[in-house]
């Protein structure tokens, strides 16, 4: 009788798929904590040159600027992940908020209402914008700066120069957008987003769906080839990024109260720097969606911290734009190391085999 001894594992067969993850998870939580490292040091620079900058109203107003913009970068990451974007976020925001104010003017409706208004506006645009891109076929840049203005056209046509004042606005969903919970009173916006943070990230990285996200951005045709439905995963990353807009829409008619028709105007391009500034590779299929709130949370304190220090607001737009070109090459020079280190590890593998 013949017996077969079956040989232990070799450590060396290591895949060499399963070591690039982890070398690229090493290094974008390396740029995470270089991000929160810059945070940290920018904020007691500014508590040292001005203490009330971290006085109990001082970090609740700092929470609650940043809410929004967090949102709007957690959405705008599942774009970027699949090697896209949207550029839309922001007239969805104003069209949503003004949609919000108009439904609620006059009336008692509660916040559940609100909030489902805003997200349904949100997914019907990023269906749109997504159908276009997936199946259309049409480059991402070109669809949703169509959107882009197509949506603020509809949105100034529909005000007519008129404004959603506080008055109008159902005093529940004042107090929504306004109030806290616990005894520090921390306000309801962070913990929403924050909430939702932890969700997107963890379906990002515990589902399948959301794992062929990263596969769509790394190479699609290598994801076409394994049977994932690009289609329809980018539709959907379009129809998520709406839904957080059109309901960060409505969050904005909670929080101010005062709504018109071009309210977050510009704020695609700093949701965009948020998410890159964040370590989402703009070419797609690395990052996270913690690195794009802490990109969002880093602009919002330099804007707050400009306003302490009663430095001209257009610094704000120059150091924006300078943190993203910044970012841009340092993606640049990142990638261009993992590809030689990663050859370098597949050559040794193949010389282990």
């Amino acid at each position: 009788m013949t017996t077969t001894v079956e040989s232990p594992p070799d450590p060396r067969a290591e895949t060499p798929a399963r070591s690039a993850a982890s070398l690229v998870d090493a290094v974008f939580r390396a740029r995470e904590f270089s991000i929160a490292g810059a945070l940290v040091l920018l904020v007691l620079g500014t508590y040292l040159a001005n203490p009330r900058f971290l006085s109990h109203q001082g970090i609740k107003d700092l929470l609650l600027n940043a809410s929004i913009l967090v949102l709007l970068a957690v959405g705008q990451s599942a774009v970027v992940i699949t090697r896209n974007i949207d550029l839309s976020v922001g007239s969805v925001v104003g069209l949503s908020a003004f949609a919000c104010g108009k439904f609620v003017a006059g009336t008692d409706h509660g916040v559940l209402t609100v909030m489902l208004l805003g997200v349904a506006i949100g997914v019907v645009c990023g269906l749109v914008s997504g159908a276009l891109v997936s199946f259309g076929r049409v480059p991402a840049l070109v669809v949703t700066l169509g959107m882009l203005y197509i949506i603020q056209g509809v949105d100034y046509w529909w005000a007519q120069g008129d404004q959603i004042g506080a008055a109008d606005v159902p005093d529940q969903i004042l107090g929504f957008g306004s109030g806290s919970v616990g005894v520090i009173g921390v306000p309801y916006l962070p913990l929403i987003s924050l909430v939702l943070l932890a969700a997107t990230a963890y379906f990002l990285r515990g589902y399948r769906s959301g794992r062929e996200l990263y596969a769509i951005g790394s190479n699609p045709e290598a994801a076409l080839l394994a049977g994932v439905p690009i289609r329809r995963r980018i539709l959907a990353a379009y129809a998520f990024s709406g839904a957080v807009a059109g309901f960060a829409g409505a969050l904005w008619l909670a929080r101010f109260g005062t709504v018109v028709a071009d309210n977050a105007h510009g704020w695609e391009l700093t949701v965009v720097s948020a998410v890159v500034v964040g370590g989402v590779a703009i070419t797609g299929g690395t990052g996270t969606v913690w690195g794009a709130a802490l990109g969002a949370l880093l602009l919002t304190t330099i804007g707050s911290v400009l306003i302490v220090l009663k430095v001209d607001a257009f610094w704000q737009g120059a150091i924006t734009g300078a943190l993203l070109l910044l970012a841009i090459g340092v993606d640049r020079i990142v990638n261009l190391r993992m590809t030689a280190a990663l050859r370098k590890r597949s050559a040794r593998h193949g010389n282990g085999a």
